[in-house]
This record gives structure tokens, C-alpha cells and sequence, in this order.
């Protein structure tokens, strides 16, 4: 059986121009933790600190990542964008897996908070990577090029935890995206359920989404 539990990291204020929105708005940063069987799986891991510049751009309110190291097998992120990474060194023997473009973009600056790179185990992919059984990462460009999702198989139903290949659920679909039709591949018509990374909402129906 395969669990997924929210983790609420905090919030930010992303600003109207950013979004292409009149105002701006207060988002949520979500990791979630994923129990496997066989290990156990932290999909992202909150905002990163080290910028003054970007807290105060951001007003950023964080709440603590209390998950203990010993407990986490293995990390994926999203992408590495400082808001889904910044819990990434406290689990210094997990391997974090990240798609192998994404971490050379990020490694060549002004990408992210460069101190939140060095003390992890990252392991890069390329493509999609099975983790365990029914716990696949799937690429899902869009927000960046190196943006992946994680695919749960429930037998019955799949879990897509989306990050931010999608700002909202609201927005899931549109503008379609050809990886759409690799989930809907995956869960083969069975229930599925999106969750994000900046969003209290989930889009639940059968995958691809209309568009």
C-alpha cells in the first residue's frame, strides 16, 4: 500500500506580474511525504533560506520541516527552484533525484540559491526513473525544462504528484502538455487524483484532462 501525506511548509506572496494576475497572492509550498513498502519518499522539501532579497521579495512565512533524516529512503524534487529545495540538506544520505539538465541549469547560477545546492546526494536521471514498485518519476517540462512529477500506482487508482507542472488545479490541462498523455497512459483509465505543489486544491477525474 502506498500512503501520501500533505506537508504544509509554509507560504509566500507570488506578485501580480509574475503570474500574469491583477493582484498578488498568497501561495502554499507543499512537500508530501510518500510511504512505500519499500522505503519511503519525500517529494520536495519546502523554501529554502539564504537570500534576504528573496524573502523580502516574497514575504515568506515557513514552517518547520520536521521529518527526521533517518526516516526518509529517498528525496525527488520537482524542480530546484529555492521553494522546492530547501529542506534538501537535511537528509544528506538520501539520494535526491533530479533530472540531469535540470541540476546543470541550476549548478550554472541565477537560478536558484546557490547555497542550497552543495551536501546533497543528488542523482541524476534522465527521463523516467522507477523507484519502486508502482513509484515512478515522469518528466513533466512546462514551468521549467527539467520539471518532473512523481506517478503513484495504487492498483485501483494513481496519485500524480504534479509540483508546479501546473500553478493550480484549476489550471490543469491548459495549456495541454504532451506529457498529458504519458499519465494518462499510466493510469490506463483507472480514478486519478493531481496534487501541487502551490495549491490547496486537487483535480480528481480520468487522466488527460480536458483541455
Amino acid at each position: 500500500m502506498i500512503h501520501v501525506s500533505r506537508l504544509d511548509l509554509g507560504h509566500f506572496v507570488r506578485p501580480a506580474e509574475e503570474y500574469g494576475g491583477a493582484h498578488a497572492r498568497v501561495e502554499p509550498a507543499f512537500a508530501y511525504l510518500v510511504r512505500h513498502p519499500v522505503g519511503t519518499v519525500l517529494f520536495d522539501t519546502g523554501m529554502g533560506e539564504g537570500s534576504p532579497e528573496t524573502d523580502a521579495h516574497y514575504r515568506i512565512a515557513r514552517r518547520s520541516l520536521t521529518v527526521p533524516p533517518a526516516e526518509v529512503d529517498a528525496i525527488v524534487n520537482c524542480h530546484l527552484h529555492f521553494d522546492h529545495i530547501g529542506g534538501n540538506q537535511r537528509f544528506p544520505a538520501a539520494p535526491a533525484f533530479v533530472q540531469r539538465r535540470e541540476l546543470a541549469t541550476a549548478r550554472a547560477g541565477s537560478y536558484t540559491i546557490d547555497g542550497l545546492l552543495p551536501g546533497v546526494a543528488w542523482t541524476e536521471i534522465d527521463g523516467e526513473h522507477d523507484l519502486a514498485p508502482g513509484v515512478r518519476i515522469v518528466p513533466t517540462p512546462g514551468h521549467v525544462d527539467g520539471h518532473q512529477s512523481l506517478v503513484l500506482d495504487h492498483g485501483d487508482r494513481v496519485t500524480v504528484l504534479a509540483g508546479q507542472a501546473y500553478d493550480t488545479a484549476g489550471e490543469f490541462g491548459t495549456p495541454y502538455r504532451p506529457w498529458l498523455d504519458r499519465l494518462a497512459a499510466l493510469a490506463d483509465g483507472r480514478p486519478a487524483r493531481v496534487l501541487f505543489a502551490h495549491d490547496h486544491a486537487l483535480w480528481e477525474g480520468v487522466l488527460p484532462p480536458p483541455g
